[in-house]
């Protein structure tokens, strides 16, 4: 098999969310491939360090935006417009999660969650269909790939988690509408649905020891997953490879959905 299936060289890509943990590992691996990529989060300071961080390894440009809004949104796709004339690869990557007993679970928590879990995604790929349409052709599709997870499939870790499982359970079903409405554009959409990785929001489950080898118990390979498993997904998704693949949610979790 040719590795120029895997090659994203010439492409550019936007990576939502770009600047930690997931968003980190998709935006390395692409670089890696070949691709010019840009990135983008909520605060300044954490994108130039992670362009200064990411540019060792290819062309990374990050610029700052708030995607649960849909003034933050329409900021970006006018920005990004100025900077390129087509768009290969779209990432739906930055997510929020809220925990709070359900008795409490406050309407402030459950909009920040789906404002930029669901409402951020839909209207990303909105705003980026005129470059997405640019860059696709039949024979060489553009690409959106959404960042669900697990909790999209199955119960949380036992926490007090609402808002967050199902969000995720709506970009899983998103991403099938999109792809069949976008499959027309030359466009395709897929999703992950990751199992437990090194992330902000996996931080206080993995910051011991024991909590580590805790969650690793629950997977059947019995480990999280490393930046390599998240890079190979996802680089085969931005890829020639995936071409006639699309309207999928593939977890990327170790066997924990389908084998538990």
């Amino acid at each position: 098999m040719s590795d120029a299936l895997f090659d994203l060289s010439g492409r550019t890509a936007l990576v939502t969310g770009g600047t930690r943990g997931i968003g980190e590992m998709i935006a390395k691996g692409f670089l890696e491939r070949g691709a010019r990529v840009y990135i983008t989060s909520r605060k300044a300071d954490a994108c130039a360090a992670m362009q200064a961080k990411l540019s060792q390894y290819g062309d990374c440009i990050a610029q700052p935006s708030d995607l649960s809004s849909i003034e933050g949104v329409s900021a970006l796709a006018d920005w990004l417009s100025s900077e390129i004339k087509s768009l290969d690869i779209l990432v739906n990557n930055a997510g929020a999660a809220w925990g709070e007993p359900l008795e409490t679970f406050s309407e402030p928590g459950w909009d920040r969650v789906m404002d930029l879990n669901v409402k951020g995604v839909f209207f990303l790929t909105q705003k980026m269909l005129p470059l997405l349409r640019e860059a696709a052709e039949q024979n060489r599709p553009a690409k959106i790939i959404n960042v669900g997870s697990i909790e999209g499939f199955v119960r949380p870790f036992e926490i007090d988690s609402y808002a967050y499982p199902a969000s995720k359970a709506a970009v899983h079903h998103l991403t099938r509408i999109l792809a069949g409405r976008l499959a027309i554009d030359n466009i395709t959409v897929n999703a992950i649905a990751p199992g437990p990785f090194e992330s902000k929001m996996t931080a206080y489950a993995l910051a011991t020891d024991h909590g580590r080898a805790s969650v690793a118990q629950r997977i059947p390979l019995q480990r999280i997953g490393h930046d390599t498993d998240m890079a190979g997904l996802t680089v085969f998704l931005a890829s020639r490879a995936s071409d006639f693949v699309t309207g999928v949610t593939i977890p990327l979790d170790g066997g924990y959905v389908n084998l538990r």
